[in-house]
């Protein structure tokens, strides 16, 4: 039977499949969730140090704005696991106590995501899981990467000393959790760093990380990325005393020629796969980059400054157009008439209900009926993303205005993103339930998701509608964030900073408001085009 026709018969069950679609074990892109682009000060449009994120899988997508807050000398302070995939902030089934350290005398305010990702000093953060050895895992260890995430957020105001902190806390109390990569920038830099365990039962760690020339952007996608570690360059390279003698007791390195820390712990022949090279390559294509070269360069920089905007686009990317566009295969017959409706021939064209985010099962069936039809690339966005931010950090501007984190829940290809300041502490409506495991309205999530998920039923006939959606907001943001920012800035330079805290708390609950009617809208419009079937 061929493909063209065949796709008729598959239409509502790859709906029920797009609807109901989760992460699971047997899905090949298990293991490779979030993807984090760097942007140093001198490579952004207007000067600022961008991280960013993707939170791809089932993990929560409530998030609070934390208060700062001063203690007693002899508080202490709560480590939990489990709380990535809780509820609301409330919730603590299946959460436990990890340990307790000693609290900080004060805490800087912070946006609580799943991975926590900013604080109220422009202090930001991204997250990726490289997994690396399981014989490098000691669940013993106290800390899992979203706790040590928390407690930097909440005792320090600069990248350096987050990165020196998590270090110590590591030494200290142990790292429980496989292979991860933070991503951590502040108003002057960013930096990569990357951490692992040191062995079963052993209270530490193993760490590098790696700034990225303020002249340069970075990504981080899965793999440990960082190469060789200069230690003669404290500017640029920081790691824990015991990289080179835990790889070599551990047989991950014979102790024979340069060190490089991705070839003893990434468990891969490179440091790379697709989003990396598609994100380095996109931004400096003169370099040549190639998918069979040995190793990619840590950072390029780019042909072109970067804005937050354009890092969206690269954040949408699902390789259209280019050879490893899952859709470009998945064709069908249409009919070509004149002006009478004649018939005068036929054109093969991409279909229009083929989509860069197919479940496995759908994969499956069409390269069941047409073996080779799809082969699976890990795009940079994902269908089954919890949220996503592009967070700007800006020197020129107070605290509370210059950290700004352009959140979006959902596929971050569909969905708009909403500013939130490092000044805001109030959320708006929603955002405090988590929306993975199951339907409910209360959650912000499912606001965008219902749209999006129907947007995919015939991405060819929707993603312009939801192109121009998303558009729409970047330039309603491009008008009214920089007066929004203006008229706070000179209430704080009055000393009426509630009042600019206000102005900032309401203008995100007002933008986010517009962006889900209009969200609404389209799921009305989707199931009007779709709900009846052909």
């Amino acid at each position: 039977m061929k493909l063209s026709t065949t796709l008729l018969f598959v239409f509502f069950f790859h709906l029920a499949t797009q609807l109901s679609a989760q992460v699971s074990k047997y899905d090949p892109w298990f293991g490779e969730s979030c993807t984090s682009i760097m942007v140093g000060k001198k490579a952004s449009t207007d000067g600022s140090v961008m991280t960013a994120h993707t939170c791809d899988g089932n993990y929560r997508t409530w998030l609070s704005m934390e208060p700062a807050a001063d203690y007693s000398d002899t508080a202490m302070v709560n480590i939990y696991k489990g709380y990535l995939h809780t509820e609301t902030p409330w919730d603590m089934r299946n959460v436990k106590l990890a340990g307790r350290i000693p609290q900080a005398k004060h805490t800087y305010a912070f946006l609580n995501t799943a991975y926590p990702s900013m604080n109220e000093k422009q202090l930001a953060m991204g997250e990726t899981t490289f997994v690396g050895p399981d014989t490098l895992v000691n669940k013993n260890g106290m800390f899992l990467i979203e706790e040590l995430q928390r407690i930097a957020l909440q005792r320090c105001d600069n990248a350096r000393d987050a990165i020196r902190l998590i270090g110590q806390l590591i030494k200290e109390y142990g790292y429980g959790d496989y292979g991860e990569c933070i991503t951590i920038a502040d108003k002057k830099e960013v930096w990569q760093m990357e951490i692992l365990g040191e062995g079963p039962n052993r209270i530490g760690g193993v760490w590098a990380a790696q700034r990225v020339p303020d002249d340069h952007v970075g990504v981080s996608a899965n793999i440990v990325r960082i190469a060789a570690i200069d230690r003669t360059k404290p500017d640029y390279f920081m790691a824990s005393d015991n990289v080179e003698s835990v790889a070599k007791e551990f047989g991950l390195w014979d102790g024979k020629g340069t060190f490089k820390f991705w070839k003893a712990y990434a468990g891969r022949e490179k440091p790379f796969m697709i989003r990396e090279f598609y994100v380095l390559s996109t931004l400096a294509p003169s370099l040549k980059l190639s998918m069979d070269m040995e190793e990619l360069p840590f950072s390029v920089k780019p042909e072109k400054k970067i804005s937050h905007e354009e890092l969206a686009v690269l954040y949408r990317a699902t390789y259209e157009g280019t050879e490893y566009d899952m859709t470009r295969k998945v064709k069908i017959i249409r009919k070509k008439y004149d002006e009478n409706r004649k018939e005068i021939g036929q054109d093969t064209v991409i279909s229009p209900v083929a989509n860069p985010w197919l479940t496995t099962d759908m994969r499956n069936t069409l390269n069941f009926i047409a073996p080779g039809t799809i082969d699976f690339q890990r795009t940079v966005s994902v269908s089954w993303s919890s949220y996503t931010h592009i967070t700007q950090l800006r020197d020129w501007l107070p605290d509370e205005i210059g950290g700004i984190s352009w959140f979006a829940f959902d596929n971050p290809a569909e969905s708009p993103r909403v500013p939130i300041f490092a000044g805001s502490d109030r959320l708006p409506a929603g955002f405090e339930y988590c929306g993975q495991k199951r339907y409910r309205e209360d959650a912000a999530l499912w606001s965008y998701r219902k749209a999006n998920k129907l947007a995919t039923v015939s991405w060819g006939k929707t993603k312009d509608i939801v192109a121009a959606k998303v558009r729409g907001f970047e330039e309603k943001a491009a008008l009214e964030v920089p007066i929004v920012e203006a008229q706070a800035k000179d209430l704080l330079k009055d000393g009426k900073r509630k009042e600019a805290i206000k102005l900032l708390n309401d203008y995100t609950a007002s933008y986010t408001a517009a962006t889900m009617q209009q969200w609404k809208e389209l799921e009305e419009q989707f199931w009007g085009m779709f709900g009846r079937g052909f």
